[in-house]
């Protein structure tokens, strides 16, 4: 089974941006701890135009990351490992049950409490960090792990979209929603008349995000949905889709991501922080990314497979599904956009994100190690 080129470039800049993530990460919460905490946690609450610095990085910003999305699950339907109900289907069972299962064990915790609004903070995965750590096996990887995991990151994101349109918005302004609506319906009208210049898409996509940010939906979702309209054409080097897909790669797998990292993870770690790992909000969290994901994942796609509404790949065995399962507990950047959304309570936030760092680490270790473990042992 050979890497279409695409893919590749793709899995080796989510590989880099993993790496790099890591490193911001790290550089952020120590900088949010040291004699500069005062100077730099300000700094990101600063207030420009009306809104923090954070708030337009997390809801001006990461909507270009949501358009990038939406143009990988887009080609992904129209060519790549979602282009058939076959292929498709194991990923697509699997990260249901990576979403369902986690958010399940969340609300036996939380349900009734005022933190049970937080369910869909252990739903998500981060591609680039789980990328990034499968990367780190090298080529002992099979190829059928590399595209299952990465099938298997780009539903989720598309399942935390829906989630974050579903039940992270408050309230909406009908007539700033139908104008973001009325936009993206001209730009599907020049789509089909087959106008392949982008610059009236982004243009459009640019209104259609300011409606959207207005309506009370969450503006990100312009992103995905922009996507969608941009022309596709035959996929080739010369789309319209292909360029700026390849155009977006790189600023937000090196801007874009490493600035949301470090401006939502400058968080001050105070001496009582271990109290807050108490509440059932946060070990909801780090039970349902590190246990819920791998048990959804595994639990999900053998009942799939068993009940014949897909088939294991090639050299993709039940071991390697459940080393998968563990890196998607790696939640991190979807996992804190939805902390934010879900909470309110500035103290709530601080500690779920210290449970999301937490799981995210033991997730990768976990599944880091577990890989490691079982592919070198199947070389020997």
């Amino acid at each position: 089974m050979k890497l279409t080129k695409t893919f590749k470039a793709f899995f080796e800049n989510e590989k880099s941006g993993g790496l790099l993530l890591l490193f911001v990460t790290i550089l952020s919460l120590t900088l949010a701890n040291s004699s500069f905490q005062t100077n730099y946690i300000t700094f990101w609450e600063k207030d420009w135009g009306g809104h923090s610095i954070t708030h337009w990085i997390n809801d001006g910003l990461m909507t270009i990351f949501f358009l990038l999305i939406g143009l990988e699950l887009e080609r992904e339907i129209y060519h790549g490992e979602l282009s058939s109900i076959k292929n498709a289907s194991l990923p697509m069972i699997a990260a249901l049950g990576g979403m369902l299962v986690p958010a399940a064990l969340f609300l036996a915790l939380n349900y009734g409490t005022a933190t049970q609004n937080g369910a869909g903070i252990p739903m998500a995965t981060d591609i680039a960090f789980a990328i990034g750590i499968l990367s780190l096996l090298g080529n002992k990887v099979p190829v059928s792990l590399k595209v299952f995991l990465t099938a298997l990151a780009v539903i989720d994101d598309l399942g935390a979209i829906i989630v974050i349109a579903v039940f992270y918005t408050s309230s909406i302004a009908f007539a700033n929603l139908a104008i973001a609506l009325g936009i993206w319906v001209l730009l599907f009208i020049l789509n089909r008349m087959k106008i392949h210049n982008l610059i009236p898409y982004l243009i459009g996509g640019t209104a259609m995000w300011y409606f959207m940010l207005t309506s009370g939906v969450h503006a990100t979702i312009t992103g995905v949905i922009l996507a969608f309209v941009i022309p596709f054409g035959d996929g080739g080097k010369k789309s319209s889709s292909y360029k700026l897909q390849h155009f977006l790669h790189k600023p937000v797998a090196f801007l874009i991501l490493p600035l949301f990292a470090i401006a939502n993870t400058c968080i001050s770690i105070e001496s009582d922080w271990h109290e807050g790992l108490n509440h059932t909000n946060t070990f909801g969290i780090v039970l349902g990314l590190v246990v819920g994901k791998p048990l959804g994942i595994l639990l999900f796609s053998f009942i799939g497979v068993n009940a014949g509404f897909c088939a294991l790949p090639k050299k993709l065995k039940w071991s390697h599904i459940l080393g998968a399962g563990m890196l998607g507990g790696i939640g991190f950047t979807m996992s804190i956009f939805i902390t934010v959304l879900a909470f309110k309570d500035p103290e709530i936030i601080v500690f779920s994100k210290i449970a999301i760092l937490i799981a995210s680490v033991l997730s990768g270790i976990l599944g880091f190690a577990y890989l490691k473990f079982i592919l070198s042992k199947k070389r020997a």
